[in-house]
């Protein structure tokens, strides 16, 4: 979806549009990739390229989305940490403002901890639940169904191996963050 120019930036040059709207259409495809909405992607897209906080009102004009749409989803963004609310002065009535989190290292930190990791512990709990179940009723299946459990055990063992790890790696993530350093990051060439 194409951000709409507000109505004093009329005369906005080409070349800014053109990356705005780029830019607002890719972070809505990287949130949709990641599970979110497409609108959550847009809406911080909006905010972070915006020079000053935005109202909800700002987001229906600029977005073309009803106003409902855009709370639920300014909701979602300051739970998961990644906008804020701001007062602004002179603004009056009961408007909320919103600005973009800019500390990247931090958003991926409260992604990582408040759904990556909650996600794979849930997961594991479910295996581990499965696991004890299968261990209590082996005894008394017939051979068959027994060795059926135990495929069950081994490729629940498996995979619980592999969420143990990416248990790990979230965690050594969110371990590193606050010492990782974006701009010597940026400039490493890997290909």
């Amino acid at each position: 979806m194409v951000e709409k120019p507000a109505a004093n930036e009329g005369s906005q040059d080409e070349t800014l549009v053109a990356v705005r709207d780029s830019m607002l259409d890719g972070l809505g495809q990287l949130s949709d990739y990641f599970g979110f909405s497409k609108t959550m992607g847009q809406l911080y897209g909006a905010l972070l390229l915006s020079d000053r906080p935005l109202c909800l009102d700002d987001f229906v004009e600029r977005l073309d989305i009803s106003k409902a749409n855009a709370s639920i989803n300014m909701r979602t963004l300051e739970n998961l940490g990644i906008a804020r609310q701001v007062w602004v002065r002179g603004s009056g009535g009961r408007r909320k403002f919103y600005e973009a989190e800019t500390d990247f290292l931090q958003i991926i930190s409260n992604i990582l901890a408040s759904r990556e990791l909650r996600d794979v512990e849930r997961a594991l709990s479910v295996m581990q639940e499965n696991s004890r179940r299968l261990q209590e009723s082996m005894p008394t299946m017939n051979d068959e169904n027994r060795q059926l459990a135990e495929v069950y055990q081994n490729r629940i063992h498996k995979m619980e191996s592999l969420f143990r790890l990416a248990q790990l790696i979230i965690a050594s993530v969110l371990a590193q963050v606050g010492e990782a350093d974006l701009e010597a990051i940026s400039r490493i060439d890997i290909g």
